[in-house]
């Protein structure tokens, strides 16, 4: 699914940036770059970080930002990076993705964030001392007036700087600090890594507990083999998923297709196709009781729950009679 959320061609200033989509939630005031920051922004409180996932120790250093801008009568902002900075320090390294620019964009909206600012991640913003970014970016462009941010933060070249550094600048610049505290399920720290993990292991379950919402992968529905509807009976959309997307492990879901702004109920392989000697890993999902065409079609597939792996049948008849005993399963699952 392209990212509607900015263009990562052409102008910054292309008019969607700012218009959003007419199926989205009242977007959030948007933009890329510090240069393009608003005419006549003023004072504001806000956040940093990649923010991957929005997951529940984010929304509970997002909402803290919400409240104390809305106790300040100021605007509440986010500012987040783009690539992922781990891709840009150590080439290679890019993490799976919970999240694209776009749902997060959603996710904050949802949250009463007033503004996003996404940051191009470069080698010259990674080589910024605190100071500099702090002065460049909080100070001279956002014009922060309070900075929330998490207990473990760190920022600035080789990560030099922490929350102390931070509350020293402020003091300096004249914008205030605070640290809210990491959360932890029993003393479990709730990270974008954990989510990943339990993503990658395909215990959407635990990654949903984690997330406040069921995991979701964004794409483009193409054609795949065809082999769905003309042998099975069971017509799927077959996903490209965005690129580095978290792809849960190899097995079948019960779950739902996101489409126009409709959830509808699905199961979900995850896999190779082991029966037909399928080498390329796919994203497929049979959505119940529908009848449209999805090609062309950009979509959000929702894991719920894993409802057993990948398997190998040695005849069409026995894959057949599992996908049926999967599909009610599904049905039984989402009620």
């Amino acid at each position: 699914m392209t990212d509607p959320g900015y263009p990562r061609t052409g102008q910054p200033g292309h008019p969607e940036y700012s218009r959003g989509r007419p199926w989205q939630h009242e977007p959030v005031q948007r933009w890329r770059g510090l240069d393009n920051t608003p005419y006549g922004w003023g004072r504001c409180v806000l956040t940093i970080g990649v923010f991957d996932g929005v997951h529940r120790g984010h929304q509970q250093m997002v909402n803290r930002t919400v409240r104390r801008a809305r106790d300040s009568g100021l605007p509440s902002a986010v500012v987040t990076f783009d690539p992922h900075p781990a891709e840009v320090v150590r080439p290679g390294s890019h993490p799976p993705m919970l999240t694209t620019i776009r749902r997060k964009a959603e996710l904050l909206a949802d949250l009463g964030v007033d503004a996003l600012c996404v940051v191009p991640f470069t080698l010259e913003v990674s080589r910024l001392t605190p100071a500099q970014f702090v002065h460049d970016a909080l100070v001279e462009h956002l014009h922060a007036a309070a900075v929330v941010v998490g207990a473990n933060f760190r920022f600035g070249h080789k990560a030099a700087g922490d929350f102390d550094t931070l509350r020293e600048l402020g003091a300096n610049f004249g914008f205030a600090a605070e640290a809210v505290p990491l959360l932890a399920d029993d003393d479990l720290a709730i990270s974008s890594t954990y989510v990943r993990s339990c993503v990658e292991a395909g215990d959407v379950t635990a990654a949903a507990h984690a997330l406040g919402r069921d995991h979701r992968v964004e794409g483009l529905v193409v054609r795949g083999d065809m082999r769905g509807g003309s042998q099975l009976g069971f017509p799927t959309a077959n996903l490209r998923p965005e690129p580095y997307s978290a792809i849960p492990a190899d097995g079948v879901y019960a779950g739902r297709l996101i489409w126009r702004g409709a959830a509808r109920v699905a199961a979900i392989s995850v896999g190779t196709n082991p029966t037909f000697e399928g080498r390329e890993r796919r994203v497929e999902a049979y959505v119940l009781d529908f009848d449209g065409d999805l090609y062309g079609e950009e979509v959000g597939v929702d894991f719920h729950q894993r409802l057993r792996g990948q398997e190998r049948y040695d005849d069409i008849d026995a894959l057949i009679a599992q996908i049926k005993a999967d599909v009610e399963q599904t049905r039984r699952v989402m009620g």
